[in-house]
Order: structure tokens, then C-alpha cells, then sequence
């Protein structure tokens, strides 16, 4: 998986995408999945009116992922509190990758848009990131099996 931001363009994501693929059947491999990254877990509403957005979170999700899939993109990374948003406007198969996601037993760290592991896979993420809560653990082998058995419960 490859990322870039949404943040650059329907020109730029096109190119970046058509790059991919391109360079792949060059050298007969399969293409990267490329994925546009739309609005930081770690920013509010407020956070974006202080850079200029003038759209609450949600809403600039929805655009910046609107955007990806017509750009070509294979998917998005957003917060898992956009994922029903992105479901409803972006076809089957297009897929979200979900950071932002804390078991409930550790803090939120700098993220203000975050849901547990098994709530992220309720709403519908096709793939989560977890790094402080493992990586910052007294114990990430137990930590990483705490969130593996978390997400467990929502496969059931």
C-alpha cells in the first residue's frame, strides 16, 4: 500500500495512480493498492477552520474521498468515524484504511476522532492501524493480543 494526499489534487492523484500502473506492467508486477489520505485523525472541526477549511470534518472526508475514487484511487485512509459516509458515497471494493483506532483501555494519545478496534470493524473498515498502543506498551505481545481478541468479538 501506497498513500498520497487527497490534499493534491484530482491532477495530481490521477497521475500518481496511472504512475502505478503504469510502472507495473513495465516490469510485470502486480500495481500497488494506492490509497488518498483525507483528514487527519488527529484534527477536529476547529482544527481545520484554524488552517482554513471552512467545511466541518466529515464533510471535507466525504469530498477528499469522493475525489480519490474518481481519481482512480483504490481507497482512503480515514477516521473510522467517517466510514459509513465513505460507504454510502464510494462503491463496494473501495477500500478504507482506518487509523485512529485504540483499544479501550489506553488513552487517545493526540487523536481526536478514534473508535476501538472492534467498533472500527462494526462500521465497516477494511484495514486498521494500531501503532502507539502496541508499540508503546509495557508489553506489546499481550497488548497486540488484547486487540486482535477485541476485533475477535466483531467477527463472530
Amino acid at each position: 500500500m501506497l498513500n498520497v494526499h487527497t490534499s493534491g489534487g484530482k491532477a495530481m492523484m490521477k497521475a500518481a495512480a496511472e504512475a502505478a500502473r503504469s510502472k507495473a506492467r513495465a516490469i510485470t508486477v502486480t500495481p500497488p493498492t494506492l490509497l488518498g489520505v483525507t483528514v487527519l485523525t488527529s484534527l477536529s472541526d476547529a482544527d481545520l477552520a484554524d488552517v482554513g477549511f471552512h467545511s466541518p470534518v466529515a464533510e471535507e472526508v466525504a469530498r477528499l474521498a469522493a475525489l480519490a475514487y474518481a481519481s482512480g484511487l483504490n481507497g482512503v485512509v480515514a477516521s473510522p468515524h467517517e466510514i459509513s459516509l465513505i460507504r454510502k458515497i464510494c462503491p463496494a471494493g473501495f477500500l478504507i484504511v482506518t487509523p485512529g483506532v485504540r483499544p479501550p483501555d489506553t488513552t487517545e494519545d493526540d487523536q481526536k476522532r478514534v473508535l476501538t478496534p472492534r467498533e472500527a470493524i462494526y462500521a465497516g473498515a477494511d484495514y486498521l492501524v494500531i501503532g502507539r498502543p502496541i508499540l508503546q506498551a509495557s508489553d506489546p505481545k499481550t497488548a497486540a493480543q488484547k486487540i486482535l481478541d477485541d476485533m475477535a468479538g466483531a467477527l463472530v
